[in-house]
């Protein structure tokens, strides 16, 4: 039996810049959107930060928490201590694709696993305390039209390993 493909799903600046103060750099309809869409249906995979700065469980999915507080308990959503359990817990739930919706330590810890990354790239420079890991080891299989929302120019980009 195959394994689920594992993917990787953020929208970056131009340097990997990811967020500031656990919040996003940007509020893009389209590319909450476009998240939505593709994830729904899909195990995602998210620290505690991410899931606490999201503030609620996203529906239509299964949600799973990476945390390392043994007291962390949330309704309708899988607790687990590490990567390789998230892993494993969303390997038993789903065989096609599982996504990794972050944060910055999650993605660092996860990105040598991934088979695919969906990127929203936005234009510019911005100041951040989180960043996307290194991907140059991926390649490039769609790369979309620039898109721009409230004065903010990005575009989607598809890469595989």
């Amino acid at each position: 039996m195959k394994r689920p493909r594992i993917s990787i799903i953020a929208a970056i600046g131009k340097n990997r810049e990811l967020g500031k103060d656990n919040k996003l750099l940007w509020h893009i309809s389209e590319d909450l959107k476009r998240f939505k869409k593709l994830t729904t249906g899909h195990p995602i995979i998210m620290g505690r930060k991410t899931f606490d700065s999201i503030g609620r469980v996203l529906p239509n999915r299964v949600n799973i928490v990476v945390t390392r507080d043994d007291s962390f308990k949330q309704d309708d959503v899988l607790a687990c201590n590490s990567i390789k359990e998230a892993l494993e817990k969303a390997e038993s739930v789903e065989n096609d694709e599982i996504f990794i919706i972050g944060g910055g330590q999650i993605f660092e810890q996860i990105i040598k696993f991934a088979d695919r990354l969906y990127l929203t790239v936005v234009e510019g420079g911005y100041e951040a305390d989180a960043f996307f890991p290194d991907y140059s080891k991926f390649k490039t299989i769609v790369s979309s039209q620039n898109g721009e929302s409230e004065g903010l120019r990005y575009k989607y980009v598809v890469l595989e390993r």
